[in-house]
């Protein structure tokens, strides 16, 4: 069960139409937590806020916005600062594409830096303020194997995953002062849509659940800073252990053989 005196009333979840922040959504408004649901498209949005009024009973507020917009943290201010935010989970930060890095434009690196790097520092530190002044709350920032080693076709992507880790790390020995929790969730292999719509394939049973994945970061939100779900562990020490060039053709190799032939784009 979820502190909902520590983290609550209302919770903000970027990227939270779908996959495992759609199952964090859920999870937390079964514990009676209010949501900002944020993500692109207000179809899917809209669809996971009316199952979870539905089921729940909850307050639910949507915003469809691109967060790597100059005007995000302006616009998320409109939806929030009128309540109090006790749980920040940011889940934005999936790849828009696989493949090598000079066959795509520079705005889809800088697509990823803004979505994953600026968007948490941003986010984290408007709610991370006013944590900090109530004196209790978390942030659990979502982040990913490929962030363990620099490897082919996810460069700026590894980069940005990289990034979260040891922010996570960094927050997490400053708020702990303030009573503010801070989590990095070190997902591998994990059955979303952001993951089928570039192209990656997996064996039965290989994915891990999105709502398993949700339910384990809110079981280890005050065991940061970094959780690793037990697929991962092994790979993730593996990874941190070996020479840089060696782990950089590791993950690339293990990249290759999931990953379609072609550059494939999640937009849709």
């Amino acid at each position: 069960m979820i502190d909902t005196v520590k983290y609550g009333p209302w919770a903000v979840i970027p990227g939270g139409s779908e996959g495992v922040g759609a199952a964090f959504a859920r999870k937390l408004g079964k514990a009676g937590i209010n949501l900002v649901l944020i993500a692109r498209k207000q179809g899917p949005l809209e669809e996971v806020a009316r199952a979870i009024r539905a089921e729940s009973g909850v307050q639910v507020r949507t915003l469809a916005i691109d967060l790597t917009r100059p005007d995000m943290l302006e616009r998320v201010r409109e939806v929030t600062d009128d309540v109090d935010v006790g749980l920040l989970v940011y889940n934005a930060g999936a790849s828009h594409r696989t493949g090598d890095f000079l066959d795509g434009t520079i705005d889809d690196a800088l697509q990823v830096i803004l979505l994953n790097p600026v968007g948490q520092a941003s986010l984290s530190y408007l709610f991370g303020k006013k944590m900090a002044a109530r004196g209790r709350g978390g942030i659990i920032l979502v982040g990913s194997l490929a962030g363990s080693a620099g490897a082919a076709t996810v460069a700026a992507y590894g980069g940005a995953k990289a990034f979260t880790q040891i922010f996570a790390e960094g927050l997490w020995a400053e708020f702990k002062q303030h009573g503010i929790d801070v989590l990095c969730m070190v997902l591998g292999t994990t059955d979303t849509p952001a993951l089928a719509r570039v192209g990656m394939k997996f064996a039965p049973g290989e994915a891990a659940d999105s709502g398993d994945i949700a339910q384990q970061g809110l079981d280890n939100i005050a065991n940061g800073p970094v959780y690793l779900p037990p697929p991962v562990v092994e790979g993730f020490r593996k990874l941190g252990g070996m020479p840089r060039r060696q782990a950089a053709e590791t993950l690339s190799g293990l990249l290759r053989s999931v990953q379609p032939s072609r550059p494939t784009s999640a937009h849709t």
